[in-house]
């Protein structure tokens, strides 16, 4: 089966002027040939500290470890009843699924769920903004997964003018102190951001035009988007500044390499963990070229 797609069964997408490193560049991801200024730079796009893509040999070993990890990490929560709810945010193709579905690959279905909202209905809209969102939240003994989440609101939401001023506002004043409550209720609470380089993302995102079984990840949000890099950025950044907290802190996972990525991930949920049975030989250091705190990026 040929897994490529005629742009021309989807609605056409206009080309877009570009600024890249302060020059401006053409990007068509309608057109079949991926340009060579998004090729050559898409791995080391955004100052991505590796120059090659992690070998796949390596890749496989090192998960093969880490998976046994999350079983016994799995076996632990069951055992005790404990919780955890792990946050998966960052731009458009920034590797949300990928890791996700990496992360849970090996356990039980029944108690690792993931949760991917759509937008809110009439009726969520109506509710408290937290309220659709702790409807998900883990019982006794679950490990689940958002992706995407709450962060809507700090990022696509005030981008594309979805929520007002007041909304954003009330919201940032509000999520610390909502997190705070998660986390005093005991449960094992992360927030992982993927950061990838803007080369990087727009190759993702011809490969999904491309291809027949990607395409329905392509979105108009998508296309809106190609354009407000620097406004995502600067959202980004005061996300950080504001929600940044020691008890709910931001970790940054570099993820233009998606082994690299989803290894660094998995590596540091399982380390923060203290589960027992806990190999920390077998699931390794954390690379800090690739994993960093919100507190680097935040606006000051």
């Amino acid at each position: 089966m040929n897994e490529k797609i005629a742009p021309a069964n989807f609605p056409d997408t206009p080309a877009v002027t570009l600024e890249i490193n302060g020059e401006s560049k053409i990007f068509d991801v309608d057109d079949e040939a991926l340009p060579d200024w998004v090729e050559g730079g898409a791995l080391t796009s955004g100052d991505y500290p590796y120059e090659k893509a992690l070998k796949k040999a390596e890749f496989e070993d090192t998960m093969l470890a880490l998976q046994v990890e999350l079983v016994r990490l799995q076996e632990w929560l069951k055992t005790t009843g404990e919780r955890v709810m792990i946050l998966f945010e960052g731009r458009d193709a920034a590797g949300k699924g990928g890791t996700i579905a990496a992360l849970r690959e090996n356990l039980n279905p029944r108690t690792a769920r993931n949760v991917a909202l759509p937008k809110p209905s009439e009726v969520e809209q109506g509710q408290w903004y937290f309220q659709r969102y702790v409807a998900h939240f883990p019982t006794r003994s679950e490990l689940v997964t958002f992706d995407r989440s709450w962060y809507n609101r700090a990022g696509v939401e005030r981008v594309m003018g979805f929520c007002s001023p007041e909304q954003y506002e009330q919201f940032m004043d509000e999520v610390p102190l909502f997190e705070r409550m998660i986390v005093r209720d005991g449960i094992h609470f992360f927030k992982i951001w993927l950061e990838i380089g803007r080369e990087t993302q727009l190759k993702r995102f011809h490969d999904r035009r491309q291809s027949i079984l990607k395409s329905w990840k392509f979105s108009p949000i998508d296309i809106a988007g190609l354009t407000r890099w620097d406004d995502y950025t600067q959202a980004r950044n005061e996300m950080f500044e504001r929600t940044h907290s020691e008890h709910a802190p931001w970790t940054i996972v570099r993820s233009n390499d998606k082994r690299r990525a989803r290894i660094a991930v998995i590596r540091h949920i399982l380390r923060a963990i203290p589960y027992e049975g806990r190999d920390l030989g077998a699931i390794g250091e954390t690379d800090p070229k690739i994993v960093r705190s919100g507190a680097d990026y935040a606006v000051k």
